[in-house]
């Protein structure tokens, strides 16, 4: 089984066509000329998924299932890949409406989305000055069980305007995904399941919110990688590098697949990101065209 986690950035369907790769407060998406590139960004942000010959792919910012299906029916038909017929995409609690998705080729067995959990249901302790009835997760925690093993797709709190000020709500949805990983699973560490996601892991964070995840309940497999070459993320407008995509795995999994590590697909970021020197797409350019701000990041799991 092959598996990939990708941030397909600000992906939304208006009408018959699909915004590109762009962030509405970039100076450089803002100008007259910059819808004409959207065609492009999502051509290689299908080029992308097809460099990952993923069976299975966790997306973020997807705006909802008609954008997901269209994105399949045009942009990945168009670039001669082959079919993922499970596409789901279910509402979230972002506020722009950017969601949590996923492509299989392998059929689910239950799809459940977590979206409408507050910390009131699972017991959890809400940080101050948040009701312990708002919903727990700022996207969604959209649970996938398959045959062989059960997928927690996550797209956290980002860490803006201010990452300490947002650390709260960031740890917060790191507890409630252990929450329910316990609550699903009566001995977690013995069972095959794999979170997968942009956790918005901000570059410098003495305890990282995440904590509860990555202390001992789950495995960083990201963490196998070579330091200095684990980052998937380029900040256009402070020119900064970071790790906020992840795949963590039970102990039992990683376990099992002792020399399962990752691998960045940077082939589709900006030549502004200037950190990688590696082969790009050929329509990739400077700022824009890009297939996203983030790489793709996969994971092979062979037998599974």
């Amino acid at each position: 089984m092959r598996l990939a986690s990708f941030n397909v950035q600000n992906m939304r369907l208006r009408a018959d066509h699909l915004d590109g790769a762009r962030d509405r407060d970039m100076p450089q998406d803002l100008g007259p000329a910059a819808p004409l590139l959207d065609d492009y960004d999502r051509a290689l942000t299908a080029a992308v998924i097809g460099e990952t010959g993923a069976d299975i792919i966790a997306l973020q910012e997807v705006f909802d299932q008609p954008t997901l299906d269209h994105f399949h029916d045009t942009c990945l038909h168009d670039a001669g890949i082959a079919p993922y017929p499970y596409r789901i995409c279910l509402p979230g609690n972002d506020g722009r409406g950017l969601d949590v998705a996923l492509l299989s080729r392998i059929a689910p067995q239950a799809i459940q989305s977590h979206a409408h959990l507050t910390p009131a249901h699972l017991g959890l302790d809400a940080p101050e000055g948040l009701s312990p009835h708002t919903p727990l997760f700022r996207r969604d925690c959209l649970e996938i069980t398959f045959p062989a093993l059960t997928l927690f797709i996550c797209h956290f709190k980002a860490p803006y305007p201010d990452a300490a000020a947002t650390w709260p709500v960031r740890n917060l949805e790191a507890r409630a995904v252990c929450a329910l990983i316990k609550r699903r699973f009566e001995t977690p560490a013995k069972e095959n399941w794999l979170i997968l996601g942009d956790l918005n892991q901000p570059r410098h964070e003495d305890l990282p919110a995440t904590a509860p995840l990555t202390s001992g309940f789950a495995v960083d497999l990201v963490a196998r990688m070579p330091a200095g070459s684990r980052w998937s993320y380029h900040d256009t407008m402070d020119d900064f590098y970071a790790r906020p995509d992840a795949i963590l795995a039970s102990p039992a999994l990683a376990q099992r697949f002792p020399k399962a590590r990752p691998e960045l697909i940077r082939s589709g970021l900006p030549y502004e990101a200037r950190r990688y020197h590696g082969p790009r797409l050929d329509t990739v350019g400077t700022h824009r065209p890009h297939a996203s701000d983030h790489a793709a990041l996969v994971l092979d799991l062979p037998g599974l």
